[in-house]
């Protein structure tokens, strides 16, 4: 399989897009400087204390008070608040491979009994803030590398399951017995299979260095808590962490610094793979070159194309996500419709499972197929979508039909749902349905030339249309972009972008500065 990331950064976003064989199968959006994101360690203040739900809410700094329940503790959070309360001024500062281990965590305990209103924790972030909802937490911390997980307060070494030598079960247990301090387990990932004994203790050895560091950063920052600790590392290296394989043709960057970060944490993890890197020039935006944004605008939309005129209508709500699965005009062309209803609902299963990962949808999907009267077939069908699921690396479950022909699938969701972020009001027509007249469009841009080049001095801009309006200014010998050129005595530039509107226009510099809005 051809496996492509193209990675697309904007001042506030980042965008990553991964593509098997050039099909778009996942879609991330990482904000700039929000933080917050899985994994990020923060020194936070139990804000309140709710005996009820046996959880509390935490001060991380974060606009809403992050959740944690008292399952998410961990065994071992006694040792933790100890090392905790040894790293606060004034005192030595204890570290884990020299501490004598507390006793753990009851499952059946009172959150109440561990936790004081203004006391300092070390926590997780397990979930996103999601709609109005704070960060879901852990105190049960874990270090992600690429081929180990390393967990403090522990002395267990656990391998994925998907690991089924017993040569290699004692392989990798060995390498980590040999390298692991007292008090640090590790979880080793299915990557370790094909990785060398040296790349996996650099690998445990990396993971203990970021927890010193973590450690130190309490002293540091215990006066000023709530305070980050420790940061995952940017989504898209996280991304290349956990998916990086033989089959990775290329990884596509619009920007030289993130290029530049991308390309050495390759170098650190696979040195042979660092000319897969590759750092974007092109004129026409990164997204449209690789056939990205048009592929966001269909998969993304209320209704989704199946083959043979079948087609698939996701409603998104609050409380669930719904799947209706219609045969479009083939049952009036075919006349075995058990057959023709299997067909349909198997093409259906394998789009549904890419677009359940491709929108990062989570929580409870309902999906209605279209009603099968024989049992086998049912059964078959659920045994295919079991098989399609297996690859999402999310959490998931899937149940069997009802008698309704209703399939229910739970899945994890950690942040919040992709789909949510592609789609906003209209800013043509702000909602209203309405926009300008086009035939005054050619006068209105004229206006604004007008004003950059006469009032403002602009000698340079770049006009960001969609593909329509660019071939309408590039018409003709005499066309209106060398007219205003000769005009007005500007350099115009006219670049396509799919992702504006109709009769959208975006003004910008040479160093891509929207000139309307400074």
């Amino acid at each position: 399989m051809n496996r492509e990331l193209i990675v697309n950064v904007n001042p506030t976003e980042i965008s990553i897009a991964l593509c098997e064989d050039k099909v778009l199968v996942e879609l991330n959006k990482e904000q700039c400087q929000t933080g917050f994101a899985v994994g990020d360690i923060y020194l936070g203040k139990v804000r309140k204390i709710m005996p009820g739900l046996n959880a509390a809410f935490v001060n991380i700094g974060h606009e809403k008070d992050a959740f944690i329940h008292y399952l998410d503790l961990g065994t071992q959070f006694p040792s933790l608040q100890k090392l905790v309360a040894s790293q606060q001024p004034g005192k030595r500062g204890l570290r884990v491979e020299g501490m004598k281990l507390e006793q753990p965590v009851e499952k059946t305990g009172k959150i109440g009994e561990y936790l004081q209103v203004g006391q300092q924790i070390m926590v997780q972030v397990a979930k996103e803030a999601i709609s109005t909802k704070g960060p879901r937490l852990t105190a049960d911390i874990s270090l992600a590398g690429r081929n180990v997980v390393l967990v403090p307060f522990t002395s267990k070494v656990f391998l994925s399951q998907k690991i089924r030598s017993a040569d290699e079960k004692k392989r990798l247990k060995r390498i980590a017995a040999a390298v692991l301090p007292k008090n640090f387990g590790v979880i080793i990932r299915t990557a370790a299979m094909e990785a060398k004994d040296e790349d996996i203790e650099h690998d445990i050895q990396t993971q203990i260095d970021r927890w010193r560091k973590t450690c130190a950063a309490i002293k540091k920052n215990a006066a000023s808590a709530p305070a980050q600790l420790m940061s995952e590392m940017n989504r898209a290296n996280t991304i290349i962490r956990d998916s990086l394989n033989g089959s990775f043709s290329q990884i596509a960057v619009d920007d030289e610094a993130m290029f530049n970060d991308i390309r050495n944490y390759i170098r650190q993890i696979e040195p042979e793979k660092e000319k897969i890197v590759k750092l974007y020039k092109g004129n026409v935006p990164i997204f449209d070159n690789f056939d990205i944004s048009k592929q966001i605008k269909s998969l993304f939309a209320k209704y989704v194309s199946l083959k043979r005129g079948a087609y698939l209508i996701i409603e998104h709500t609050e409380a669930m996500n719904v799947i209706d699965v219609n045969s479009g005009n083939r049952t009036k062309a075919e006349d075995n419709q058990e057959q023709t209803a299997m067909d349909v609902n198997l093409a259906a299963a394998k789009e549904i499972a890419r677009q359940l990962r491709l929108r990062d949808l989570g929580g409870i999907v309902i999906i209605d197929f279209i009603d099968l009267h024989k049992a086998q077939n049912r059964q078959a069908l659920f045994d295919e979508m079991v098989q399609l699921m297996s690859t999402d690396k999310a959490k998931h479950t899937v149940l069997p039909l009802t008698k309704f022909g209703l399939m229910q699938i739970t899945r994890q969701r950690v942040r919040p749902v992709a789909v949510e972020s592609v789609s906003d009001v209209c800013p043509t027509c702000n909602g209203t349905g309405k926009i300008e007249p086009t035939v005054l469009l050619d006068k209105k841009i004229e206006n604004q030339i007008s004003f950059l080049t006469q009032d403002r001095g602009q000698k340079f801009i770049k006009l960001l249309v969609s593909p329509y309006v660019a071939a309408f200014l590039r018409k003709g010998f005499l066309s209106l972009r060398r007219r205003w050129e000769w005009k007005y005595k500007v350099r115009l530039q006219i670049v396509e972008d799919q992702s504006v509107g109709i009769v959208e226009v975006h003004y910008h510099d040479k160093k891509d500065n929207d000139l309307i809005t400074k």
